[in-house]
């Protein structure tokens, strides 16, 4: 076993950073604002951005949706909501001043009239500040219908205006090349670029941040990044979840490569990958983002053969417990060839990173919840030392082991480093060990939630962490080739099966031939 060296530095973080504030005052309208995304993250971030004292003085929350309420009773049932999903410990008496600021609007998302009478009311600029945020938390066929509204009934601003307004929207965006083009197109015909914040939530996350402080603010690691010294990089987001509360019905539709693969590990490929920005505004980092996603080598047929493993968990056991088959979950069809598993292999064309293998996968019902992102360096030319590995006193020769640089995005999130250190011993002989940072340890309460930055960053007008248009477009251009060959059912890309609870089938370790590493399962 590893020994672990803790790195503990200070506890508190200086008093004289100033606190982000929002300073424009706001209406915010969510569309969907009766849906789970809204009850569990949305109002929830919201709140806990008002108990810090983030939130503008004069704001207000519209929220849209189609069920049968009064004022009243919608804000005692969001109140019990944000009460229950509330990252700061808020009592019932301060839950129950934020609801004052929530307003509940009945609405047909397919009707003008709706959109037209909600215009009608948010005039009163006494009541509702003429800024404006809106939030589609919709499915994905109401994103083109409800900007449109949004423009015809002049709820959204031309750019610039005295007032402004901008509009979010939650993935996917697009289910392939095709229709995000075209999706983006239909938008871009009505908003302005600087008005549309496409929300990718990993991005909000604390974590996934810092691994842009960690390479650009630490001058020993950016200068290894590079083919020189990286043997391979592997990005993993499994999740021990299955399609619990319906969710199949959506998923089948998606599969693991549209809801996971697309999105958010091209974005944790991008940041770790990048090129330095020439400054932290938002184009200057999106801008090389979407040189790395230009650079990811697309995938021919062949590669799609060789470096593309999906596949779907089977009956079995998880925690004592007996599993569905993914077939036999609830709303999925009992034919489906959905993929709840991908992982693959890619190589990004550029002067940093060629012929360094990029690895990729995700999954349901795998043996761990597990977000990380590891960097394995190359072993040295030469090996001098022997190399053991101990379990207390009882030590074995084994295989040198290279350094690796890990980021847990969650949970447990850190860094951690892993380097030769020589035992204890009369003989030269060197382990395994590890330096460790974990955020608990360091900081002292928990970590802000990513809605909540996401929120704060579209109402201060930063489009640093969501993605453009044309990163959107390139990301599925990477993607695209492989739900094509997929679809096509060729008989030499077949279906793998795994069983709950496990790291995924044996097909994707081979996907490490010919390389020295293996998929980092913690």
């Amino acid at each position: 076993m590893s020994p672990v060296l803790n790195i503990q530095p200070h506890s508190s973080v200086n008093s004289k950073i100033p606190d982000l504030a929002i300073e424009d005052s706001q209406t915010v309208v969510i569309f969907g604002g009766t849906g789970d995304l809204t009850r569990r993250k949305l109002l929830p971030a919201l709140f806990a951005m008002s108990e810090e004292n983030r939130m503008p003085e004069a704001f207000r929350i519209i929220a849209f949706g189609r069920r049968e309420y009064t004022q009243e009773s919608f804000r005692e049932e969001m109140a019990d909501e944000i009460f229950k999903f509330q990252r700061v410990d808020g009592s019932k008496q301060d839950v129950n001043a934020f609801v004052q600021h929530l307003d509940y609007f009945k609405g047909s998302l397919d009707e003008m009239e709706s959109f037209e009478a909600l215009h009608k009311q948010m005039s009163d600029s006494s009541v509702y500040p003429q800024n404006r945020v809106f939030y589609l938390s919709t499915a994905p066929v109401f994103f083109g219908p409800v900007t449109e509204k949004l423009k015809g009934s002049g709820l959204v601003y031309n750019a610039p205006d005295e007032y402004w307004s901008r509009v979010v929207i939650e993935k996917p965006f697009g289910r392939d090349l095709e229709s995000a083009s075209a999706l983006n197109q239909d938008i871009l015909k009505l908003l302005d670029e600087s008005q549309v914040y496409r929300i990718d939530h990993y991005l909000g996350k604390e974590t996934v941040q810092n691994i842009l402080s960690f390479r650009f603010a630490n001058t020993i690691f950016e200068p290894v990044f590079n083919s020189q010294f990286v043997d391979h990089i592997q990005v993993t987001a499994s999740e021990t979840v299955g399609m619990e509360s319906g969710r199949g019905a959506y998923f089948d539709t998606a599969g693991s490569l549209r809801d996971m693969m697309q999105n958010h590990l091209c974005q944790l490929l991008c940041l770790v990958t990048m090129e330095p920005p020439s400054g932290f505004a938002s184009d200057a980092i999106r801008n090389e983002k979407v040189k790395v996603l230009q650079s990811i080598r697309v995938p021919a047929l062949d590669d799609v053969r060789e470096n593309m493993i999906r596949a779907q968990y089977a009956a079995g056991q998880m925690n004592g417990e007996n599993v569905h088959a993914y077939v036999n979950e609830d709303r999925v069809p009992g034919d489906s060839r959905t993929e709840t598993y991908v992982a693959a292999k890619f190589y990004i064309d550029n002067w940093r990173w060629s012929g360094v293998p990029m690895y990729l996968r995700t999954g349901k019902r795998m043996a761990r919840k597990q977000t990380s992102i590891t960097v394995q360096f190359k072993k040295p030319p030469m090996e001098l030392f022997r190399t053991v590995e101990c379990e207390h006193d009882v030590c074995d020769l084994t295989e040198a082991q290279p350094n690796m640089l890990t980021f847990r995005i969650q949970p447990d999130e850190g860094i951690s480093l892993h380097f030769a250190t020589k035992r204890p011993s009369m003989h030269m002989v060197v382990e395994d060990s590890e330096l460790d940072f974990k955020y608990a340890d360091h900081f002292r309460g928990t970590l802000p939630e990513a809605y909540e930055r996401l929120l704060m960053d579209v109402m201060r007008g930063d489009a640093t962490l969501f993605m453009r248009s044309d990163e959107v477009e390139a990301a599925w251009t990477i993607m695209d080739p492989v739900l094509r060959a997929w679809k096509e059912r060729d008989s030499r890309i077949p279906l793998h099966f795994y069983a709950p609870g496990t790291w995924g089938p044996i097909a994707a370790d081979e996907l490490f031939e010919g390389v020295n590493g293996d998929w980092m399962n913690t």
